[in-house]
């Protein structure tokens, strides 16, 4: 047994065991969780400023985002686990051939959905993406910023309202935003099938009568269908918040 008066004659002071506060631990356990289950965003843009303001405008909408701005769809292949959602902005593939938009956007989707923004004649690339529910397109002019975050910020709330609770069920949040998730749902594939139509209909000139006519029959009844999901989430949703 080693006495004081060893110590001394040792020369050597008496190891000091530190120990850290609970709290500090509790605050490393609390960092941790908070990476696990922030939603991580990977922001593909080949832009810097536009890039700049879409952090903003996600950091504006919500501070819990973990978000990845990458120049290119090859950084986001590199390091893409555990993305919740990817904005894919056209700036991203400029130089790239005439289909790398759908390219990317086909195999970003094998591990995330994506929320693509682009020129309005680029979403008819996109039609089999959008009718599939695994993508979401935004035309980019005007402002469209706000309108790619909020569709981010939806594609991550129906991720956490899909997940079982601790009962085996669904959340509870389905109904809440199940106006919302009708009108979305079914209006991205109409969009597809009303831009077509309406594609086809400009040639007109080199049609036969018979197509014209059932093109015509196609594009009304896409609108008609559009107006009644319209009026049916309207109602769904005036009926959650009485």
């Amino acid at each position: 047994m080693r006495t004081a008066a060893h110590v001394a004659k040792s020369g050597r002071s008496p190891r000091r065991v530190y120990s850290r506060p609970a709290s500090d631990y509790q605050s490393s356990v609390a960092i941790c969780v908070r990476r696990i289950v922030e939603p991580r965003i990977q922001i593909i843009c080949g832009n810097q400023r536009l890039g700049r303001e879409y952090v903003s405008e996600f950091r504006r909408a919500a501070k819990s985002f973990h978000l990845q701005p990458i120049a290119r769809p090859a950084g986001a292949r590199q390091s893409n686990a555990g993305v919740s959602v990817f904005l894919l902005d056209q700036s991203g593939l400029d130089g790239q051939r005439e289909r790398g938009l759908k390219n990317a956007a086909v195999r970003l989707a094998k591990t995330a959905p994506v929320v693509v923004v682009a020129a309005p004649e680029r979403q008819s690339e996109l039609t089999a993406l959008l009718t599939s529910g695994v993508a979401d397109f935004v035309v980019r002019r005007g402002k469209f910023m706000p309108v790619a975050v909020g569709l981010v910020e939806r594609r991550i709330r129906l991720a956490r309202m899909g997940t079982p609770d601790s009962s085996g069920g669904v959340n509870d949040g389905w109904s809440a935003d199940f106006g919302e998730i009708l009108r979305h749902e079914v209006n991205n594939p109409l969009t597809g099938i009303l831009g077509n139509a309406e594609m086809l209909l400009a040639r007109r000139d080199y049609l036969p009568a018979s197509a014209i006519e059932r093109l015509e029959t196609i594009a009304h009844l896409a609108v008609r269908l559009r107006e009644t999901v319209r009026r049916l989430s309207s109602a769904l949703e005036l009926r959650h918040a009485g």
